[in-house]
């Protein structure tokens, strides 16, 4: 390679968007050859990813102790760095003499690259959201404590600057958690200031005729910010536990009796110490829900467990909302939790995992062991 450091200008890379295959190149170091370790070569998946990346739509996320991660606003890829056995040449832009062009254009070479990074499309890394939130859950009489302290809050920008999901992932995430914005921080609302707002909602609609197929967004906001509640966190429960349908310019809400079953469901097994005989549970449950809410066991489906202790039936509280958003870890805590499973039981706390490039079947042949006995029995799977 020649290291001749006269004029480098005559070309660049430019220049081999012209070869011809008789043609050739003069190359040699340039001026300024070396590592340049800020300079790393990106293999992009697809012409999306190109174009989000040329209109300044990409950020690398993540902290010192995490392996970075590339988002778009839709998506997450994971940043692997790929080394190569080839001499690949990094050339700078140069300024080729366009009024007479040489025949052998001469071309400085900025760097050799050892590799490139490729990137893979991920799942959204939301674990660590769950945990931030869940570190001050936000309760209706705060607002009334003299401690403002914004410690153990986050904002929109705190949360992007944290978690390695793209900015669409991390709203879906936040909707999954049911977490609400208030005053410009990101909140879970505690179950049980969540259970007082719709109990005060379900009496009203007693006290005011209100039809729950058919709730006026204003007319509740109203009524229960006399009360003393705040309308964010109230419009936060109907957006929970309902429906927004638009109307002759009027939000009518009309509440879902499935999720608000299931709701008094839990409030019964968490204030019984999360576990509870069946037949207790289900005398309960009917006090709690209002007169006309359908209630029925198959509701509970990734919610509770059932256990058999002698000749009685017992019902656990176990949600699939609080387990592990990653496989490894969602599978570790099914298998200590049960050793076995039969798959009518099994399936809803796996049907919502989602890893780009493995289907649900290809999950349950990494993490399970399947035994059938026969055609006609069910399935059971254990830890693999």
């Amino acid at each position: 390679m020649a290291t001749n450091k006269g004029d480098i200008n005559d070309g660049g890379a430019e220049s081999f968007l012209t070869l011809g295959p008789d043609n050739s190149v003069t190359v040699r170091y340039h001026p300024d050859f070396g590592p340049h370790s800020d300079l790393i070569l990106l293999e992009v998946p697809d012409d999306s990813v190109l174009n989000d990346l040329l209109r300044g739509r990409v950020t690398i996320r993540g902290q010192f102790d995490e392996d970075a991660v590339l988002c778009t606003p839709s998506s997450t890829y994971a940043m692997k760095f790929v080394g190569t056995s080839n001499s690949v040449f990094l050339i700078p832009p140069g300024k080729p003499n366009l009024s007479d062009p040489q025949p052998n254009p001469l071309v400085s070479v900025l760097k050799l690259a050892p590799g490139n990074v490729e990137l893979v499309l991920t799942a959204p890394r939301l674990d660590k959201l769950r945990f931030l939130l869940m570190q001050r859950l936000y309760k209706i009489d705060e607002e009334d404590e003299e401690d403002c302290s914004s410690e153990g809050l986050y904002t929109w920008h705190d949360l992007i600057c944290s978690i390695q999901a793209s900015d669409e992932e991390l709203r879906e995430g936040l909707k999954f958690l049911s977490a609400v914005e208030i005053n410009g921080f990101w909140r879970i609302v505690h179950p049980k200031s969540v259970n007082m707002i719709l109990t005060m909602v379900l009496t009203n609609s007693v006290l005011h005729d209100w039809s729950l197929d058919a709730l006026v967004e204003e007319e509740v906001l109203s009524v229960l910010e006399s009360d003393g509640f705040n309308t964010t966190i109230v419009k936060h429960c109907l957006e929970t536990f309902g429906t927004k349908n638009e109307n002759d310019n009027s939000k009518l809400w009309g509440l879902d009796k499935k999720r608000i079953a299931v709701h008094f469901a839990k409030q019964v097994l968490g204030s019984n110490g999360g576990k509870m005989r069946l037949e207790i549970f289900i005398e309960k449950w009917m006090r709690n829900v209002q007169k006309g809410t359908p209630f029925d066991l198959n509701m509970l489906e990734g919610e509770v467990l059932y256990e058999t202790i002698g000749a009685e039936t017992w019902i656990k509280a176990f949600s699939v909302a609080d387990l592990p958003l990653t496989p490894d870890a969602r599978f570790s805590v099914l298998f200590k939790e049960c050793a076995k499973w039969a798959w009518k039981d099994l399936e809803p706390y796996v049907r919502d995992l989602r890893v780009p490039g493995i289907s649900s079947e290809g999950l349950l042949i990494k993490y399970t062991r399947r035994v059938q006995p026969n055609a006609d029995a069910e399935p059971i799977f254990s830890a693999r």
